[in-house]
């Protein structure tokens, strides 16, 4: 079977409360992390999908625990795009497992969560064209992870036994793709949004970014008075 073009996979959990931004939750509450999780979600599909006339990219939205939850068949018909399920028994399995099958139908495939509202087209678009001559792209996050990875040919190895959701994936990931021989490239660091400061800094650059702007208004809404972490109103000390 001859493969395709390069495709794009985005990662998302069904929007579970008290299955997702776990984190946030200690300050938002379940029930409103887990709307959270559907607006950052809804704008990564947004902004990704939406321009993919201007990126020659399919796309297809990976869902855990499976694809059945209305809000990804909302999704679907939504943003027109395809519905499959992540298997495994941990992150990486997933991945590698989206990887491999994605890699079975185009010469590159691209991956991305939904927590980072700053990934863009144009950010896309650099990591499409990198993929041309390097066989592998990164985008890190500034907490030590990334917010993106893009592949050519399967790499198991970036997969198995990494110590996900911490400060040393990023340079774990460095450290094996020198190891095995891999030419990557890595494109400028993004912002994801883990942690209650995350989303408070995602509102205070929104003014300055036109494509947040309304995903600001919209966290806005959910979150009311925009506070910081332990209840304090945001504002300075006398």
């Amino acid at each position: 079977m001859s493969r395709r073009g390069t495709c794009l996979l985005v990662f998302a959990k069904a929007p579970l409360p008290g299955r997702v931004k776990t984190r946030l939750a200690a300050e938002l509450g379940a029930a409103r992390a887990a709307l959270l999780h559907r607006l950052l979600l809804r704008h990564t599909l947004e902004e990704l999908c939406g321009g993919m006339r201007s990126v020659p990219l399919a796309v297809e939205l990976w869902c855990a625990p499976h694809i059945r939850h209305p809000f990804f068949r909302e999704c679907r018909r939504r943003y027109a795009l395809a519905l499959c399920r992540q298997r495994g028994r941990d992150l990486g399995a997933r991945m590698h497992h989206a990887f491999t099958t994605a890699l079975r139908r185009h010469r590159a495939v691209l991956l991305a969560g939904s927590d980072c509202p700053q990934l863009t087209t144009a950010h896309l678009r650099r990591a499409h064209a990198a993929l041309a001559g390097c066989d592998a792209v990164l985008t890190p996050a500034r907490d030590g992870g990334y917010v993106l990875v893009g592949l050519r040919r399967p790499a198991p190895f970036l997969f198995s036994d990494m110590p996900w959701g911490s400060s040393a994936v990023l340079a774990e990931t460095r450290r094996r793709l020198r190891r095995k021989g891999y030419r990557w490239l890595e494109l400028p660091p993004l912002a994801d949004v883990d942690e209650y400061p995350d989303l408070l800094q995602l509102l205070d650059r929104a003014g300055d970014a036109p494509g947040l702007q309304v995903l600001a208004r919209r966290l806005e809404s959910l979150l009311g008075a925009r506070r910081t972490p332990s209840g304090k109103s945001r504002g300075t000390s006398c």
